[in-house]
């Protein structure tokens, strides 16, 4: 098991220009997924993406159309990046929760995920420190 955290943390530190295939595993919600990213012939290593420089609505959010919002969102990620889809991750951070990862993420098509949903609305850029409510802009 020390040897896949190794190869992981090399994982992480790779060259942000680097882009990296990942399968599709699970849609968590709007701006977060597993993925699956084989790192060897022989190792594959699941993860959670986290959508960079995006906020999504929360599915437990403050209010009922912050939730509504969340599902929609969730939904359309989930159409963009079907389970089972490829993707490639590139600009690759770790992230503040233990397992997860921040990433660029672009379709199958070569669009970035992430500029979608802020397109239609479901997503909006973010860079860090305190969000804004989702529940204060219906």
């Amino acid at each position: 098991m020390k040897v896949v955290y190794a190869i992981f943390g090399m994982f992480l530190l790779m060259p942000c220009a680097m882009a990296v295939s990942a399968r599709v595993g699970h849609i968590i919600d709007g701006d977060t997924f597993s993925g699956v990213v084989k790192l060897d012939a022989d190792v594959e290593v699941s993860v959670r993406v986290r959508l960079r420089n995006i906020d999504t609505p929360e599915i437990n959010g403050e209010c009922e159309y912050e939730k509504q919002k969340a599902q929609q969102a969730r939904n359309r990620l989930g159409e963009i990046i079907p389970v089972g889809s490829m993707v490639e991750l590139t600009n690759i951070k770790d992230d503040k929760y233990l397992g997860r990862i921040d990433a660029n993420v672009a379709d199958a098509r070569g669009r970035d995920v992430g500029k979608i949903l802020v397109k239609e609305g479901l997503g909006r850029k973010y860079n860090g420190g305190r969000r804004d409510k989702w529940c204060n802009i219906k």
